[in-house]
This record gives C-alpha cells, sequence and structure tokens, in this order.
C-alpha cells in the first residue's frame, strides 16, 4: 500500500507540474527586454595627443613615455615599475585587505539571493504529521467505529503548492537580481583596482617625501655651513650681527620645513601599514626611494569604445540600469494575474497501524487566480516610480561614462605636462645651484652682499623641492593612468569573472 501512495503522490506532482508548464507557456514575460548601451562613438580621449612625452636625460624619473595604442592593460601593471618592494606590498594587501574581503563576502551574499529566488521556479513540497489525543463529550455520539469517547488521530501529509510565473513576475526578479549580483562582482574589481592604486600612489608619495627630506636636510647643511662662515666672517670684522641673524633665521626657516615632511612620511608608512592588512604598530619591511622605482616607459591606451567595457563603476552604472529595467517588469506583472495550484494527499487513521490502511487516504487538488483590482493606486504609482527609476539610472549611466573619459583624458594631460614639468624643474634646479655656487664664492670674497646670498638659497630650496615633487608626479600619474583605464582586472584570477 506505501508504493501506492507514493504512486499517487508521484502521479499528482506531475500532473500540478504540467499544468504549470502549460500556463507557463501560454504566458510572457511582461515589462522591457534589457537592451544594453551603445559605446560611446569618439575617435580619442583628447583632441591631441602626442605620442611620446618629452624627456630629461640624468634624472630619475626623466625617461620619455611613449602611449601604445590599443594595447591591453595588464593585471598585474604595477610590475612595468620594476620594484620588488611594491610588488610584494601590493600582493600582501590584495590578500589580507578587510575592505576587499568585505567585497567579496558581498558579492557571495548577490550570488545566494539569485539561487534563493531561482527556487520560485519549482513546486514547493513539504510533509507534515500530526497526532492527537482527544475526548468528546458524552452529549454526543462517540466517534464512529469506536464504542468509547476518547480517541486519537494520526495524520500524514504530503502538500504542493506552485505559482506558475505566467507574466514572468519571478524571471524579472531573478534578472534584477542578477544584474545587482553582477553589480557586486564590478564592486570586487572596483575594490580590487582602487586598493592596489592607493598602495602604488602612498609608496611613490613616500619616495616622493624622502627625497623631499633628503632635500631639506642638505639645505640644512648647506645652511649651516654658510652660517658658520659669516660667524667667522662677524668676529673678524667682515659683516654685521644683522647678516648673522638674517642667516640664522634662513637656517630656522628650511630647519622648520622638516618636521611637517618627517609627520607625512610616518603618515605615509601608517596608510601603507593599513591597506596591507597589518596595524601600524608593525613597522613595512619595504621602504620606498624615487632611485628605485622605474618610470614605464610604454603605457598601454585602451580604445575609448573599450574603457565602457573596462571600467568597473561604469559597468556598474550598467548593471544598476539592467536592474532598473527588469523592476519595471516586476512592477508592471504585480498588476496582473497570480495563478496558484496546490495539491495535497494523504492518510488519516485513528490508530497509528492502520495509517497505511485502504480507505484512509485523501487527497485534493486545486487551482486558484487573483486579480488585483482596487489598490488605492499603489499599484499603478509603483510602476510609474519603477519607470522613473530607469530614467535616473540611465542618466547616472551616462554621467558615470563621461567622467571615466574625464578621468582618462585629465590623466594623459597630466602625463604630457608632468613630462614638460620635469624638465624645466631640471633646469630651475641646475640653474639655482650654479647662481648658489657663485653667489657664496663671491660672498666669501667680498663682492656681494649677503642679500644676494639669501635669494639664491632660498631660490635653490625650492627647486630642489620643486624637482622632487615633479618627478614623484610622473610616477603617480603613471599609476593613475593605469587606474582610468580599468587597471586590467580582467586579466586577473584572483577578480571572478562572470
Amino acid at each position: 500500500m506505501t508504493l501506492i501512495r507514493k504512486t499517487r503522490v508521484i502521479e499528482a506532482i506531475s500532473r500540478l507540474v504540467a499544468m504549470s508548464a502549460l500556463l507557463i507557456t501560454a504566458g510572457c514575460v511582461v515589462g522591457p527586454n534589457y537592451k544594453r548601451p551603445a559605446a560611446p562613438n569618439v575617435p580619442g580621449y583628447t583632441p591631441s595627443l602626442s605620442a611620446t612625452t618629452s624627456s630629461s636625460p640624468n634624472v630619475t624619473g626623466g625617461e620619455a613615455q611613449t602611449f601604445a595604442q590599443e594595447r591591453d592593460i595588464p593585471g598585474d601593471w604595477w610590475t612595468l615599475f620594476h620594484s620588488k618592494p611594491l610588488n610584494d606590498l601590493i600582493e600582501r594587501s590584495l590578500k589580507n585587505n578587510p575592505d576587499l574581503k568585505s567585497a567579496q563576502a558581498a558579492l557571495l551574499v548577490a550570488r545566494e539571493n539569485v539561487l534563493a529566488q531561482r527556487g520560485a521556479y519549482y513546486p514547493q513540497v513539504s510533509g507534515s504529521f500530526s497526532a492527537t489525543r482527544a475526548k468528546t463529550s458524552e452529549e454526543i455520539s462517540p466517534v464512529p467505529g469506536f464504542t468509547t469517547f476518547q480517541y486519537s488521530l494520526f495524520t500524514p501529509e504530503v502538500s504542493v503548492s506552485y505559482t506558475p510565473d505566467v507574466f514572468g513576475l519571478n524571471r524579472r526578479t531573478v534578472e534584477s537580481l542578477k544584474a545587482q549580483q553582477e553589480q557586486a562582482r564590478y564592486v570586487v574589481a572596483a575594490t580590487n583596482i582602487t586598493l592596489s592604486s592607493n598602495v602604488a600612489a602612498a609608496a611613490i608619495q613616500e619616495a616622493s617625501l624622502r627625497a623631499q627630506i633628503d632635500a631639506t636636510n642638505e639645505l640644512i647643511k648647506i645652511n649651516t655651513n654658510m652660517l658658520d662662515i659669516l660667524r667667522k666672517q662677524f668676529d673678524k670684522g667682515y659683516v654685521g650681527r644683522l647678516d648673522v641673524a638674517a642667516q640664522e633665521a634662513q637656517l630656522a626657516q628650511v630647519a622648520a620645513t622638516l618636521p611637517p615632511l618627517l609627520k607625512q612620511l610616518a603618515q605615509q608608512r601608517d596608510l601603507l601599514a593599513v591597506l596591507s592588512g597589518g596595524y601600524p604598530n608593525e613597522d613595512l619591511v619595504e621602504k620606498f626611494e624615487l632611485s628605485s622605482l622605474q618610470l614605464p616607459q610604454e603605457l598601454p591606451l585602451s580604445l575609448p569604445s573599450k574603457l565602457v567595457e573596462q571600467r568597473p563603476d561604469v559597468l556598474q552604472a550598467e548593471e544598476n540600469l539592467h536592474s532598473a529595467s527588469a523592476l519595471i517588469g516586476v512592477a508592471r506583472a504585480n498588476r496582473l494575474p497570480s495563478f496558484n495550484l496546490t495539491g495535497d494527499i494523504g492518510s488519516m487513521a485513528l490508530a497509528f497501524g492502520n495509517i497505511f490502511t485502504a480507505g484512509n487516504g485523501f487527497r485534493d487538488v486545486g487551482a486558484s487566480v487573483t486579480q488585483p483590482i482596487f489598490q488605492g493606486g499603489t499599484l499603478l504609482h509603483k510602476e510609474r516610480a519603477a519607470r522613473a527609476a530607469y530614467v535616473q539610472a540611465d542618466e547616472q549611466y551616462r554621467s558615470t561614462v563621461l567622467t571615466a573619459f574625464q578621468n582618462v583624458a585629465d590623466t594623459l594631460h597630466a602625463l604630457e605636462q608632468d613630462a614638460n614639468g620635469l624638465k624645466a624643474a631640471v633646469a630651475a634646479r641646475d640653474a639655482a645651484k650654479v647662481t648658489l655656487d657663485l653667489t657664496t664664492g663671491q660672498m666669501q670674497v667680498g663682492y656681494l652682499s649677503y642679500l644676494a646670498l639669501l635669494n639664491a638659497e632660498q631660490s635653490y630650496q625650492q627647486a630642489v623641492i620643486s624637482l622632487a615633487q615633479a618627478q614623484s608626479n610622473r610616477y603617480s600619474d603613471s599609476a593613475a593612468l593605469f587606474q582610468a583605464l580599468g587597471g586590467g582586472w580582467w586579466n586577473r584570477s584572483d577578480v571572478p569573472q562572470n
């Protein structure tokens, strides 16, 4: 008898599934079908771009850079700086950074939500068993088949319910959730790129600060030597006390610029420690100098039409648009009839041993339809809101695309002018050094006043600091270009693909 019962359950479920399949094939998916926006039809990022930047020989970071058109972005673009400490630090950051791990967990949440919603494609089957011990009133007849007023009731039951997706409510919901899952995937890619770019930028900034600190220490040494000379000349009566006081003030001003640089350097070290997933009290093994970094001499430059396929923020905005499109279908389907199929099969017996006895079974199959009639305009306005949200997402996508192109254009302009700026900074440093040397020599033999020396020292100080900043600009903007073009995340195995 048990086999017969199971056969009947299977037959009931089969009929239920067949009915639902018939309803689905007769139905449709309401709402707009998503169409991916076309890539912008623009020939380039800037009105004009030189193929190669200018160079500054015999200075760190002075190499010319060439833009390689249509070249793909490597996933480990930071290796182009040829710095093992930088490579190690970035790879460690990609393994330990909590922000990246959080984004990966959010992707898992989105993926499980998609799988959970897909469960609505299938019939819902549940089993139950109830056992009741009861006593009836003596004023009424006893339970049929028994001569006592006390009895037990045992009821095992299997219930099947199914809501056919006639108008695509569930399919549009899954479509929206899948778009949200893709958004989460691109968040992982964006976090990966941002993290690696931030580590590279912080390392370059550390190298720049070390160069500025070295230059400042050199200036302190120069001014200290000059103060010693002036004090000796004062003792001999060659210069007045005013000249000595002015040099003391100059030395103090130069020395006062050192603590802020040391503070910034310590903060950069703290930042690098945290980005790599550690605590600031754990001093990093890696230390960065501009001389230890090699400027990438060939910079890949993707086609403008490829940018919208590579930038994670653009892809996130596109998936947001996709989700908004699907939600229009969800809102529309909620205004249409919904169907529900149910089935139950089980047994009811007064004795546990008679549960599967012939004649004690029951079964039923039912169908229902629900059509919203009056909701006070709620469903209508929700659909209108969904359509307005789609327009909003569309404009946000367009804004994101424009910003992406602006980022690339700004970086290309920066790289071109960085090269010219470094060339000018080198010339300014060399000229200031010659002026300082000549002024110092003539000052010592009494041909020039101290005021000329003071001006020469200040000019040289500014030129040296400006040179260090101009050098770091070339490195940092080179890293910014890789980030602006998408960072090559599609070429990395640790970023989940579609």
